[in-house]
């Protein structure tokens, strides 16, 4: 199967005709072939998206109706889990009961509902009188087309937390998915249609640098969000700059483990281990640098030994 790109409500073809194969990281093997965009698709894809900001089609609707939408698409999610997490695993080697029901795919159903409930919680608030006789007010507005970079370490969770929170907002979304693993990004484009958001809403562009620059540089992208390395973080920083964009950055970051004299040691080397390789260690919260008081420091060196061991 060769998969194309999803823009405006129905798939199309890449511009230039270019195809990306995608290998199953486990075993090697060749598992199938995706459209690979570029600045051309990339540029049909933001106009879509533009152009369902800007007529309403998404916008015009209440809090409640964006929320009843994003609702459904967590349900029809929670419904072909087992589907997407197939085709996750095969796309990323993880073992299939790791992006099962018990794993990424339930996580991101669960945060597709978070946000259908968030897009009826947007506020408000009001300053008091600086002028005498005035009110000052603020108000929350969606700020446009929001381009989308994630990254191959949770490919449809990362999908997820950018399209739910832009959507709940009011945004319209154009996502790059990284090019080892875009097809669950795809296949949760084309289920958007079916949860009845309108078209042009999402926007799914599989490719790589090219149509990354293309997006991040584009015009009529108000925002931009990235989960990835700290030096594209810096390259699409001084890009965005350029147009005056919204960045979003999450970049590279591993988290310290504090171990102090009180600590029980046995459960400092269980969650060290468990920390520093879920996900083989490929993850932002990843915990593999430990501090640790000097007092205790022999012990807990030989105790995360022997539990990582």
């Amino acid at each position: 199967m060769s998969w194309r790109l999803w823009i405006d409500g129905r798939w199309q073809a890449p511009a230039k005709g270019g195809t990306t194969k995608v290998e199953n990281p486990a075993t090697g093997e060749v598992v199938d072939e995706v459209a690979e965009g570029t600045g051309e698709d990339v540029d049909r894809a933001v106009a879509a998206a533009h152009t369902a900001f800007y007529d309403g089609r998404w916008t015009g609707l209440s809090p409640a109706e964006r929320s009843e939408m994003l609702y459904r698409l967590a349900t029809l999610l929670s419904e072909r889990a087992e589907d997407f997490a197939r085709v996750e695993s095969e796309e990323t080697g993880k073992p299939f009961p790791s992006v099962s029901l018990d794993g990424d795919a339930i996580f991101s159903v669960d945060n597709l509902k978070f946000f259908a409930g968030a897009a009826r919680s947007w506020s408000g608030t009001a300053a008091g009188d600086f002028i005498k006789g005035y009110t000052s007010m603020l108000r929350r507005e969606p700020v446009g087309v929001v381009g989308q970079i994630t990254p191959w370490n949770y490919p449809l969770m990362m999908a997820v937390w950018k399209i739910g929170p832009a959507l709940a907002a009011g945004c319209t979304t154009v996502v790059k998915p990284a090019p080892a693993t875009p097809r669950t990004t795809l296949m949760l484009g084309e289920l958007t249609k079916e949860a009845g958001i309108p078209d042009g809403v999402v926007n799914v562009v599989s490719g790589g640098n090219d149509a990354g620059q293309a997006l991040v540089e584009h015009p009529s992208v108000r925002m931009v969000s990235l989960t990835g390395s700290s030096e594209t973080g810096k390259k699409i920083m001084e890009t965005a700059a350029g147009t005056l964009k919204r960045a979003h950055l999450e970049l590279g970051g591993k988290a310290p483990l504090l171990v102090f004299d009180d600590a029980d040691l046995e459960a400092v080397a269980a969650g060290a281990a468990s920390g520093a390789t879920l996900n083989s260690g490929q993850d932002c919260t990843a915990a593999t640098r430990l501090y640790v008081e000097r007092s205790r420091y022999d012990e807990a060196l030989a105790a995360v030994v022997e539990s990582m061991s």
